[in-house]
């Protein structure tokens, strides 16, 4: 018997449709589905796990946090426990006298460690007669066939790789929480998270917070003239930004009743501009983000594209399509969908080659379409990502976009005006990838010595602006840059910081309590992107078979018994700096009926109130909605109340006062 573990249900049932040919049948051990046919006279079973089915944890004796001190933790071994017990009884059930096992799940460090679980949980029951690898980079007829044709062996150091991750997270994760909540009085549903990762790149928001916050603005000076040659455009003075307000006004009365300018110099150039390169998971969730999906939404819809056998696996670092990939075949396959035109267009005028990004890996090709849906009604958030990667895919495959671009100098009056020009000649791959928005403007042909004439001139006043706050897919393209996290992970870092309420909003902005918790760290290697980068090198290493998972999992509880030492000699300003960004984060505004501040407080039920921070002398309270953000505004209604703001996803904003019984409440 062969007995197939698959990471999932949906992909142990495509797996099974393919290699039984549509002949496989379910059955059940208990609520796990089971797929059963036979190939070559030999009975073979598909079983789909939920993912890891073993957890790690410290044993229990050393989960009592007011018992057990952070530092104690750093040397205690987790145990493993199984977290799906219904799905071990299935492969106790399913396993008979030497099983052959076949590894189908993902081929990466978690997947190989979400397999090797797996078989190191029937070894302990069954004697095991061989175990094999089937690698695939998408779950289409092809390559499901191929791989099962050409069984590899199982990669233990890559699931060690796995592993270590897990052991570090949990440790590091474990004694920094525990310490920073344990000082700041910050326990139970209020507790404070901090992570190997998560930490240094909380501190990059909280960095750019401070760069906004304590950025002064310089007042500068634009001249800008409106000239007219069959389209108006603009030209601006030479110097650009004039700090110099007097000299940008002499310059200005000297110009400003001009009507006619003199073309100096030109200079126009016809250049190709290369499609992008293929998608790998950092510009994917980076283009993803611009379409105003989250990173954590856009990777879990692009799973779910994978597990349906439309696109490839969506974790890889590779923007260089290999030479295995039948991309005529895949375009085809497109001309069969909704972008038949854009397909057509490529087979018929497409480039030789497609475009290459600058990172090679041999482990999954780049993310591209597979499949189409072939009449299945896909969500509209999976119509928007399956579009994106299908456009890409397309785009890669297209010819240069042409554009001219133009440089013009005039003279008006003696000063010196330029504009810059940039006109499309040819769309090409553009018309196919539309995601890039073009805000450069033409200009007309002119000739040297060419009189054009002036509409208006402005001067124009403005002032340098503070640096933008990073988005979701600029964060994931500074993490990759710094090393922190990998392509599994960086999209679930940035979910947990919402979720812990370190951050809010498109534009990532961190709360008071975040900064306090980074201010807190002080000089700390934990939020320094240099130390995790060296564990992720690590890990690195194990994959490649240069280090092992015990000496990596040694090194770095040296390193986290360094951070604790230092964090521990600040102990007092970090629970001072805590506790107050924690009052003015919860403060909403001033008691009706004492003056005290009114703080957003959790009952010992766990629902969220507003109460007076006067109590028990004053026990003014009110209740709050238990979902969306509560926001402090500097409203106070008329009855005396503080007025809130309060933010639901799918609603538009709306603004509460918090005495229920108010009037303005019943409009």
């Amino acid at each position: 018997m062969k007995l197939i573990i698959c990471e999932k249900n949906i992909a142990a049932r495509r797996i099974a449709h393919i290699l039984s040919e549509g002949k496989s049948k379910s059955t059940r051990f208990g609520q796990i589905p089971v797929y059963e046919f036979n190939k070559n006279n030999e009975p073979w079973k598909i079983i789909g796990l939920k993912g890891h089915i073993v957890n790690i944890d410290f044993p229990k004796e050393f989960n009592q946090w007011k018992k057990v001190t952070p530092r104690d933790l750093i040397e205690i071994e987790p145990i493993k426990n199984v977290s799906e017990k219904s799905i071990l009884n299935a492969l106790k059930s399913l396993v008979n006298a030497n099983p052959f096992l076949i590894v189908a799940t993902d081929y990466d460090r978690e997947g190989e460690l979400i397999g090797v679980e797996a078989v190191n949980l029937i070894k302990q029951n069954s004697k095991i007669n061989d175990v094999r690898r089937a690698k695939f980079s998408a779950i289409t007829t092809k390559e499901i066939t191929d791989a099962f044709d050409q069984l590899g062996e199982v990669d233990y150091s890559l699931s060690d790789a796995g592993e270590a991750r897990q052991r570090i997270d949990l440790v590091w994760g474990a004694v920094l929480t525990r310490f920073i909540s344990l000082t700041s009085q910050r326990l139970g549903r209020e507790f404070l998270s901090i992570g190997r990762v998560q930490s240094p790149t909380l501190a990059i928001l909280v960095e750019r917070e401070k760069e906004i916050q304590n950025f002064i603005s310089k007042p500068y000076w634009k001249i800008i003239a409106f000239l007219k040659k069959q389209i108006t455009f603009e030209a601006t003075y030479c110097e650009g930004q004039i700090w110099d307000e007097k000299k940008a006004k002499e310059i200005f009365c000297k110009i400003k009743g001009c009507t006619k300018a003199q073309v100096k110099n030109v200079k126009y150039e016809i250049i190709n501009e290369l499609p992008p390169s293929p998608f790998n998971t950092t510009t994917f969730l980076q283009a993803a983000s611009g379409l105003g999906i989250s990173a954590m939404q856009a990777m879990s819809i692009a799973e779910e594209l994978y597990m349906s056998g439309l696109i490839s696996y969506p974790r890889t670092d590779n923007t260089v399509y290999p030479s295995s990939i039948n991309i005529k075949s895949i375009v085809n396959k497109l001309t069969q969908s909704a972008f038949a035109s854009e397909a057509n267009e490529v087979l018929a005028n497409g480039r030789p080659r497609p475009t290459r990004g600058k990172k090679l890996t041999t482990d999954h090709p780049p993310i591209h379409p597979v499949g189409v849906p072939n009449g299945k009604k896909l969500k509209p958030d999976q119509e928007k990502i399956y579009e994106l990667i299908c456009r890409r895919f397309l785009a890669t495959l297209a010819k240069d976009s042409i554009v001219e671009i133009g440089e013009v100098s005039l003279d008006i009056s003696g000063e010196e005006f330029n504009a810059d020009g940039y006109k499309i000649l040819e769309a090409n791959w553009r018309t196919i990838y539309p995601y890039f928005k073009e805000k450069r403007k033409s200009v007309p042909k002119l000739q040297n010595g060419e009189i054009v004439n002036i509409e208006k001139i402005n001067l124009k006043e403005d002032k340098t602006k503070p640096p933008s706050r990073y988005t979701q897919g600029a964060l994931i393209a500074k993490m990759e840059q710094l090393q922190l996290g990998t392509k599994s992970t960086r999209h679930e870092i940035i979910s947990k910081l919402y979720n812990r309420k370190y951050i809010f909003g498109s534009s990532l902005k961190p709360t008071s309590i975040a900064i306090a918790v980074i201010d807190a760290m002080g000089d700390c290697d934990v939020i320094k992107p240099k130390m995790t980068a060296i564990l992720e090198e690590d890990m690195s290493l194990i994959t490649e078979g240069k280090k092992t998972l015990e000496d990596t999992v040694k090194e770095s509880r040296k390193m986290l018994a360094k951070v604790v030492d230092a964090l521990e000699k600040e102990k007092e300003s970090i629970k001072i700096n805590i506790t107050n960004a924690h009052k003015e984060q919860n403060a909403i505004g001033k008691c009706p009926k004492c003056g005290s501040t009114m703080m957003v407080r959790i009952s010992r039920k766990g629902k969220r109130f507003v109460g007076c921070s006067n109590y028990p002398q004053c026990t003014n309270t009110y209740s709050l909605p238990q979902k969306g953000l509560v926001q402090k505004t500097e409203k106070t209604c008329n009855c005396g109340s503080p007025v809130i703001l309060i933010k639901y996803k799918g609603k538009k904003p709306w603004y509460v006062c918090l005495n229920q019984d108010c009037e303005t409440n019943k409009k």
